[in-house]
């Protein structure tokens, strides 16, 4: 690479940092010329943790790197899956837990290719009825809880701090598949004893019925843990370095501007059903603006200990570049 153009680089970096804007389009189509391809669909989901992503997006930084992105709504990972196997989709966001239970099942050869959001206070909890007798995880023995999937990071965190407490909760037996916006009334019918929720449903849980929060799962041996990350095919990956290291810089800036809760807190109802009333008052998710093996090795080794996994997994060997 020549010097002036290094400098020209920086300079583009720089600007969109300060300002938020894509630079001029020469700008970008030279950029552009480096790449293997720019045209990419990305699987999203309109929840906060998708924010950086939107905001990258809506700042040009994408297109700063010489990237057309195109969004593309999926409901998670197992639905993403085939969508990136078939090219319909050259990363998707998704949770942690099933993208790493697609490749030790080999199901599929993916590469992360980008951390997306850890729990932070406030944003997984446990919580029960106000008048429940209910009030540490100890007291889980034997109930019913609520979670969005079995199986899942949902009833892991659950089962972590179950444990600290010396309770061993079972998939089967002890929790009860709920769709988040379905928890209040399952927990008011006493269809379940407890809920592990996200949010912006524990602000709306609490708000509404006076629901007390038993355990904060960001916290001990689950704090600040893995949540949520950017997937490809490792195929793809190989074939396209350039483009993935321009989607990875465009999302880092992406993600470092979530974390001014101003830029967030203005983005997060433009691509969700959040209002700007209830979206001032959420807790948020922390964005990593780098890929580290050791923060992403928790998650496997959890998975193994809880039985969602059969075999240990080295998630360094599912990063770009390993």
């Amino acid at each position: 690479m020549k010097f002036p153009r290094f400098l020209s680089c920086i300079l583009l970096a720089v600007l969109v940092v300060a300002t938020g804007c894509s630079g001029s389009d020469e700008d970008s189509a030279t950029v552009a010329r480096d790449l293997e391809t720019t045209a990419l669909t990305v699987g999203t989901i309109p929840v906060v943790d998708t924010a950086p992503l939107e905001i990258a997006v809506r700042r040009g930084l994408f297109k700063a790197e010489g990237l057309e992105v195109k969004l593309r709504t999926v409901a998670g990972g197992a639905e993403a899956l085939p969508l990136l196997k078939s090219g319909q989709l050259h990363i998707s966001v998704g949770a942690y837990v099933p993208f790493l239970t697609m490749v030790a099942t080999k199901q599929a050869d993916l590469k992360i290719v980008a951390e997306g959001s850890q729990s932070a206070p406030g944003t997984h909890l446990i919580v029960a009825p106000a008048d429940s007798d209910i009030r540490t995880p100890a007291d889980l023995k034997g109930k019913k809880i609520a979670v969005n999937t079995k199986y899942s990071v949902a009833s892991m965190l659950v089962r972590v701090a179950a444990k600290a407490y010396g309770v061993t909760l079972d998939e089967e037996r002890n929790f009860v598949e709920t769709n988040f916006p379905d928890m209040q009334k399952a927990l008011e019918t006493g269809k379940v004893h407890a809920a592990q929720v996200v949010e912006p449903f524990g602000t709306l849980i609490a708000q509404s019925t006076g629901a007390r929060v038993i355990w904060d799962t960001s916290q001990a041996a689950t704090n600040e843990f893995p949540i949520s990350g950017y997937a490809a095919m490792a195929d793809w990956v190989k074939k396209n370095p350039k483009t993935v290291a321009a989607f990875q810089r465009a999302l880092s800036k992406g993600q470092a501007l979530a974390a001014d809760r101003a830029t967030l807190i203005a983005t997060i109802p433009t691509f969700t059903q959040i209002s700007p009333d209830l979206a001032n008052n959420l807790a948020i998710v922390r964005f990593p603006t780098s890929v580290s093996a050791t923060r992403l090795q928790r998650v496997a080794d959890a998975m193994r200990e809880y039985d969602l996994l059969k075999t240990d997994l080295d998630v360094e060997k599912l990063l770009v570049g390993k």
